[in-house]
């Protein structure tokens, strides 16, 4: 039996002990006083945060992928920070793993998250490795599917980041790397789509911008590595270029046709003045960084 009372995302919030008398404006004050305590309790973890990030960077030159896990609104919000990745970066690096298997992103699969047995059962499905780095999310900070698939991922060399909104939480004592956020008790008691939710989305945002970043899917601040796979992601790559370049419209259009409409390419291609095969040798070279190729010496 899980002792709820010493987790703190279970606690009751003082604040809002008469919350089904609020009126809405006092409801949405507090609520929006309580939210504010999110970026704190984050930026408290930033150091364990960059030790998860560089840890993704290297797993990546490896070859290996980042895989989330987690289950009810945890397991969603690694769903959506990975799959974001493909249109965002074309990166495939992120991959969700989530207790009960897809249908639960819509529809609670019960007792799914209580077996450790199914977190290692999913990690071996996909066939992980020690080039891997498995990344447990669980707002409890104690999800028994997290911290099955950590310890399977532990016991064959991968590298291991937890994620939790308690502290101290379980799953650290499971993971190398533990980031662990207090943001205090809900808004509604034990509601951890909330608060929590909110950091745990904050924390994902930051390891899946800040890998890519490190690995040259961005130049100045600009997603140079999305996906144009629609009318108005074809605008925005047009845009990106034309502000990587300063390059007129036109140029930029036509960089990027030519380019079958990669912007590092174009950007390359405009920057030094070269045909579409040069400037994808000059990135081969420079490992994928617009900085670095443009920075070529001929």
């Amino acid at each position: 039996m899980v002792d709820l009372k010493k987790l703190h995302t279970e606690a009751q919030n003082p604040k809002t002990m008469d919350l089904d008398q609020m009126s809405i404006a006092e409801f949405l004050e507090v609520m929006n006083e309580e939210d504010r305590k999110t970026a704190d309790a984050v930026r408290e973890q930033l150091p364990e945060i960059e030790k998860a990030i560089q840890c993704c960077i290297q797993t990546i030159k490896k070859g290996g992928h980042i895989y989330y896990m987690g289950a009810g609104t945890s397991g969603r919000i690694g769903v959506m920070d990975a799959v974001e990745c493909q249109p965002t970066f074309s990166s495939s690096d992120f991959v969700a793993l989530m207790a009960g298997g897809e249908k639960a992103f819509v529809k609670a699969k019960e007792g799914a998250e209580d077996s450790a047995r199914l977190g290692k059962k999913d990690l071996i499905a996909q066939n992980i490795s020690s080039d891997d780095t498995i990344i447990g999310i669980a707002a409890s900070g104690r999800t028994p599917y997290v911290i099955g698939g950590l310890d399977y991922a532990s016991s064959i060399g991968a590298e291991t980041v937890s994620i939790a909104c308690n502290r101290p939480a379980e799953i650290a004592r499971h993971s190398h790397i533990a980031i662990c956020v207090d943001a205090g008790p809900e808004v509604l008691t034990g509601s951890t789509r909330l608060k929590a939710g909110t950091c745990q989305k904050m924390i994902c945002n930051m390891i899946s911008t800040g890998t890519m970043i490190g690995i040259g899917k961005v130049y100045g601040n600009l997603m140079v590595d999305m996906k144009a796979t629609n009318d108005k992601l074809q605008e925005r790559a047009i845009q990106i270029v034309m502000k990587s370049t300063n390059a007129p419209r036109t140029l930029a259009a036509e960089a990027l046709e030519h380019a079958e409409y990669s912007c590092k390419t174009a950007i390359v291609m405009i920057l030094k003045d070269c045909e579409c095969e040069e400037a994808k040798a000059l990135l081969a070279k420079a490992d994928g960084f617009v900085r670095k190729a443009i920075e070529t010496e001929e």
